[in-house]
């Protein structure tokens, strides 16, 4: 079945059924009503977990139950949903100039089987400002305990990072940027029930503290 589209420009009241729109070849035109996030928010299907000015620790380099991620989630086993990444931010700062090292760089890191965590909080709601509605656990800085499967590193992040040198020659007075970054998934990321996924760096540090993220669609199975 061909369908009959109108080339150029429509104009129409509120009430009214405009034709599709095409250009001369056939290709579709549209236009985006709302930001990309809108429809899946207004529906209360957007949640999201971060963390604020928080200080790296040793254990946000590890891979077993004694890990804080620096943003985390953990999909119950039991749930009914599927999480899938939309985006994720992260901001990371120095708290102290004069010595001590830097992250090294940022991973993703996943476990799968999971139905024992006894660890978590409620992530918030993008449409209701509440945390409540999420079918999932909020592992920001949070010792993912009873994890039944060590987290395994999947990919770098894409977030920048003061790699891994030692800052003991600059002084006080010296100021360094913070490094802010968003990674994009866009769906391209699912963590499923028993699923818990985890950003982590990769070189011991408590010089430098971060802020951050995750943002995610609650899609049900």
């Amino acid at each position: 079945m061909l369908l009959n589209t109108q080339v150029g420009a429509t104009k129409s009241g509120n009430t009214a059924q405009p034709p599709l729109r095409s250009g001369t070849l056939g290709d579709a035109i549209v236009s985006e009503l709302h930001g990309r996030f809108y429809e899946q928010c207004f529906q209360g299907n957007l949640f999201s977990n971060g963390v604020t000015a928080t200080a790296l620790t040793a254990n946000t380099i590890t891979l077993t139950a004694t890990t804080t991620p620096i943003l985390g989630v953990w999909n119950p086993h039991s749930s009914t949903a599927n999480l899938v990444l939309s985006q994720a931010g992260l901001s990371v700062f120095a708290n102290n100039l004069t010595s001590g090292a830097g992250p090294g760089t940022f991973v993703w890191a996943s476990s799968i089987n999971n139905a024992a965590i006894t660890t978590g909080n409620a992530p918030w709601s993008r449409k209701t400002l509440s945390q409540n509605g999420s079918q999932a656990k909020g592992m920001s800085f949070v010792a993912l305990t009873g994890l039944t499967n060590n987290l395994v590193i999947m990919e770098g992040a894409d977030f920048g990072t003061p790699s891994g040198l030692t800052y003991t020659t600059l002084v006080s007075t010296q100021l360094m940027p913070p490094f802010e970054n968003v990674q994009n998934f866009d769906g391209s990321l699912i963590v499923p029930p028993g699923g818990v996924l985890a950003l982590l760096n990769t070189t011991s540090s408590t010089t430098f503290s971060v802020s951050g993220r995750l943002l995610w669609e609650e899609v049900a199975i």
